[in-house]
Parts: C-alpha cells; structure tokens; sequence
C-alpha cells in the first residue's frame, strides 16, 4: 500500500479563495471589510517572515492588515495599551499576537488581553474553555486545518480511534477536543505514554503534534490510518551542503507512507493551512461581530 498524499498547499489555496469569495461578497452587501492586525515585539528571523507572508495574503484575499513592529524592549505596559486600543478599533476584527514574545513578557496576560471575539489565534482562556466544553469559539488555527482536511478526507469522522501525540496548549489539547466535538473516540499520548508503539499502531486517525524529528516510524501507523503530521522540524542536510538543513516532520515519511491510507508531507501538509485558517478566523469573527450568517465549512 502506498498512502494518499494530502496535498496541504493545495487545500490551503482552496481556503483562501473560499475566504476572498465571501470577503468581496461582504463589501458589495453590506460595505464591510474584515481587518487583522498583526503585532510583533522584537526582530526574531523566522517571525518576522511569517508576519510578512501573513500581511501578504490578508491583502491578497481583500481584507484590510494592520502591523504593529514593536522594538524587543517594548514594556508590558505599551503592549498592553497597543492590543487595548485594538481592541476598540471597529475596523479590526482580528488580532493576532506573534509568538513567541521577548522574555521580559508574560505571554499569557498578554494573550488574555485580547478580546475574545478578535483573538483569532484562539488561545485566550475564554475560547478555550468555550471549545473544551462543546461551545461557539475561535478555534486554533492549525488544529483547525487538521480538523477541515481530516473532514476532507474521511468525511463523517464519527466512531473512529483518533490518537493525538502531543499535549500543547497550541495543538495537542485542543485538536483533541475538536475530534471529541466530531464524536471520535480520542486518546491524548506524548513521549512519556507507556507502550506509545501500540498506542499509535489502534489509531484510524493518528496526528502527530510532538516536535521530535521522525519519532513515529511507519510500523507505528495501523495499515489504512489518516497520519496527519503537524511537526515542522529542521535537521542537518549534509547532502545539500555544509550548514544547510531540510525540514521534517514528527512522522518518518518514508516508511509511514508504505502503511497508512492517507499521509500529509513535511512540508507542504498541514503548515500552510495555518495562515489559511487566520485568514477564516478573521472572516468569522468579522461575521459574528456584525451579527452576519457566517461562512460554511471555515470553522468547526
């Protein structure tokens, strides 16, 4: 058996167009325009590329971007005043702060600053007491575009063992509420479950939220199973040069793609529905601030 490769890119491309159907369908109804903002303290490389390509296809799917670079010294205080005034802004119906923060921060008083109905990250406690106990919230973005190519793929996921390696506030904990909300049957493993090997190997849905390189070898995956690899790992790539790195997954690609029915690549799987899925998030809560009927199939 080899796997069904799910093509994330492609999926991802789907969104956003889905997302700028709607967006221009709201500025010839009803003059609205949904806005996302963008807040990052300091100069940190790999965030600042991912704000760029954020603001980019914000633009590119007709929402309004607002980015606030803030220099790595900015007090609490200012920060707190920037996401407060944010907050009141009607214009912005998102906003997202990028993490992680300079460690002079508190990383949680600052995300549970933000309004819960703009905090399109969704990791404010409020969305995520909301999303443990089966009601309305802004769902995380990346385990929501698990959620959306898992649907894809299987279509009712109701009844199936879904086992989900990894136990983040980001990812783990709350992809795993999201199968529940699908009427799954869910385990929550990590690296210190016992007889993990065996645990994987029940698995009809297995996601892979850990951050090690290639901790799940193919003879983990239950022949036929959905492999959903969210890790996003860099190791040595002698082969393309000294000091060069290649990206990896959480899966061994190679051999998990001999046995399951269906496998998302590193890259190329599930990263880029991360911004797809902002981008909805923005769309929705933009709906639901307006009081409008919100997009079908962009949310859970």
């Amino acid at each position: 058996m080899t796997a069904t490769i799910i093509d994330g890119k492609a999926f991802a491309a789907g969104i956003r167009a889905r997302v700028a159907d709607h967006v221009t369908r709201l500025k010839e109804e009803s003059g609205i325009t949904p806005g996302l903002a963008v807040v990052l303290v300091g100069e940190d490389p790999a965030s600042a590329v991912y704000v760029r390509n954020k603001g980019r296809q914000t633009v590119e799917v007709g929402m309004n971007s607002y980015e606030h670079k803030l220099p790595a010294e900015t007090s609490e205080g200012d920060l707190l005043a920037l996401i407060e005034r944010l907050n009141a802004d009607p214009a912005v119906h998102g906003i997202l702060v990028q993490l992680p923060l300079p460690k002079h921060l508190n990383a949680d008083l600052v995300i549970n600053a933000i309004d819960p109905a703009k905090d399109v990250d969704g990791f404010h406690i409020s969305n995520v007491g909301l999303l443990g106990t089966g009601q309305k919230a802004m769902v995380p973005c990346t385990p929501l575009g698990c959620l959306m190519m898992l649907r894809d793929r299987l279509g009712d996921l109701s009844g199936l063992d879904a086992v989900v390696v990894g136990r983040s506030n980001i990812v783990g904990k709350p992809m795993a509420q999201l199968l529940l909300g699908e009427n799954c049957t869910v385990t929550i493993a990590h690296s210190r479950t016992k007889n993990l090997a065996d645990v994987c190997r029940r698995a009809d849905i297995l996601v892979a939220a850990v951050g090690r390189p290639g901790m799940i070898p193919g003879d983990w995956v239950k022949p036929g199973a959905t492999v959903i690899d969210v890790g996003i790992n860099r190791i040595p790539a002698p082969e393309k040069g000294e000091g060069k790195t290649r990206l990896v997954g959480d899966v061994d690609f190679a051999s998990a793609v001999e046995v399951a029915g269906a496998i998302t690549p590193v890259p190329g799987g599930v990263g880029p529905m991360t911004i797809a899925c902002l981008l909805a998030n923005t769309l929705t809560a933009c709906c639901r601030a307006h009081g409008l009927t919100e997009p079908e199939g962009l949310t859970a």
